[in-house]
């Protein structure tokens, strides 16, 4: 079976996201809802923060279905 990955771009960083692994623990949307909102489409906005505030919030993602790539 493949791995359903979304993309999503900004300067400096591309964000991936595995749906099939997330736990919805909401810690993106609690630790920058002006880039990760649920109720927006697409819901993951990275322009909306720097490169940087993006990667420490999602490296606070327990299940690792996000992640990143520095650009």
């Amino acid at each position: 079976m493949s791995e359903n990955i979304k993309t999503y771009e900004a300067e400096g960083i591309i964000i991936y996201w595995k749906p099939n692994i997330c736990k919805h623990a909401a810690e993106c949307v609690k630790g920058l809802p002006s880039v990760f909102n649920t109720q927006n489409r697409p819901w993951i906005s990275p322009q909306n923060a720097t490169a940087k505030k993006v990667m420490e919030v999602i490296d606070r993602c327990p299940s690792r279905a996000l992640t990143y790539e520095q650009k």
